[in-house]
């Protein structure tokens, strides 16, 4: 069974996303993203950073009873409820809102392509 360093660089590597980049946008160095790949029980937040940079959700490897994810917020808040992840819902609505902002985005690339 692969630990969660693990988990994190098998995501990180599949993403195509630079290890340099990865740890600029972290404000890291290139050996505490490693460290991170080493390290059974990275810490929650560290895993939530990284999948928010490389798109990539992590819930499956989130513990289940004592964590949710808010999707306002993008922290970690105890809940005694026990559950864990954002609803379907709200990850539906970050996903199309999201998917919604790129189509406008690469309109605006396109636009301005055609001006040169």
């Amino acid at each position: 069974m692969i630990h969660r360093g693990e988990t994190v660089e098998k995501a990180v590597r599949e993403s195509g996303y630079s290890i340099t980049k990865l740890a600029k946008r972290m404000g890291k160095s290139r050996r505490h993203i490693y460290n991170v790949f080493e390290n059974p029980q990275v810490p929650i937040e560290t895993v939530l950073e990284i999948g928010r940079i490389i798109h990539y959700d992590f819930s499956e490897i989130l513990p289940q009873g004592g964590f949710y994810i808010s999707p306002d917020s993008h922290n970690i808040s105890s809940d005694n409820k026990g559950a864990y992840g954002p609803n379907e819902q709200s990850v539906e609505y970050w996903k199309n809102k999201y998917l919604i902002l790129l189509e406008k985005y690469n309109a605006v690339l396109e636009k301005m392509g055609e001006e040169r």
